[in-house]
């Protein structure tokens, strides 16, 4: 398989690309992982309860669908998180505030108010990467803001894993659930559906410009199919909470901190 050089670096730099730094070969330690969670999507499978609110803050187990990953991602040690709004973005500073509460520093890349609307996935990225780049990190964690999987561990050691190998990104994905049967990639033979975790290299998505539209899928099956993104299992509990007969179905189950 073709897979990306890890130094390899875009052609030209505009506006809101990131170049990437050398290989770091010292030994001083790296620096921890930023994360971006997304949060800009209008939910509509979830109206009426997105008419009000946004879909990551709906509560489960008496938590915002957002809390878990941003205390998931304290726990791994990552202490940067960028979140992502469009759709009724104001509540996310007023409900999640500085993050400081969950031992996060959080900042927010409000599309509505700086684009006129969301910016769909790849461009929501491009859109901070430099940040989520900065001081020469390799790699950034993208994670779904209105996913529930309690057991998703953002460990060092997978950050690791990661980058000592020439992928691009690695996506960790799970068995198809009934309502998307044909899955999205394969994975050991069998079809597997995308999990809505990843870890990226700015490789991926360092053709795209600051501030546009652009959506992520296309860029993930190519980059599977020439070998420079990986897949990978261990994501455990997990649920794309579609509709609000999923979240009741969801509630109804025993608390998982119980």
């Amino acid at each position: 398989m073709a897979l990306a050089t890890r130094g390899r670096r875009p052609p030209g730099r505009r506006s809101g690309l990131y170049t990437p730094e050398p290989v770091n070969t010292s030994t001083t330690p790296s620096l921890p992982p930023r994360a971006i969670v997304l949060a800009a999507g209008r939910g509509e499978r979830m109206r009426p309860l997105t008419d009000t609110t946004p879909k990551p803050l709906l509560p489960v187990f008496g938590r915002p669908l957002i809390e878990w990953h941003l205390l998931a991602l304290a726990r791994g040690g990552v202490r940067e998180v960028v979140v992502n709004t469009a759709w009724l973005e104001d509540r996310f500073p007023a409900v999640l505030g500085d993050g400081s509460r969950f031992g996060l520093a959080i900042r927010y890349s409000h599309e509505g108010r700086d684009f006129g609307g969301a910016l769909e996935t790849a461009g929501g990225i491009a859109t901070v990467q430099d940040w989520l780049c900065a001081d020469g990190r390799d790699a950034f964690w993208v994670v779904s803001g209105d996913i529930w999987a309690p057991d998703f561990r953002f460990d060092q050691a997978r950050v690791d894993d990661f980058l000592a190998s020439a992928q691009d990104a690695r996506l960790w994905v799970v068995p198809n659930p009934p309502y998307h049967p044909r899955g999205d990639f394969d994975l050991a033979g069998e079809r597997v559906t995308y999990a809505n975790f990843a870890l990226m290299r700015p490789t991926l998505c360092a053709g795209l410009p600051a501030g546009r539209r652009a959506a992520l899928g296309p860029l993930l099956i190519g980059g599977v199919a020439a070998g420079r993104i990986g897949l990978e299992a261990g994501v455990g509990r997990w649920e794309n909470v579609g509709t609000p007969a999923q979240l009741a179905a969801l509630q109804g189950q025993p608390d998982p901190r119980a």
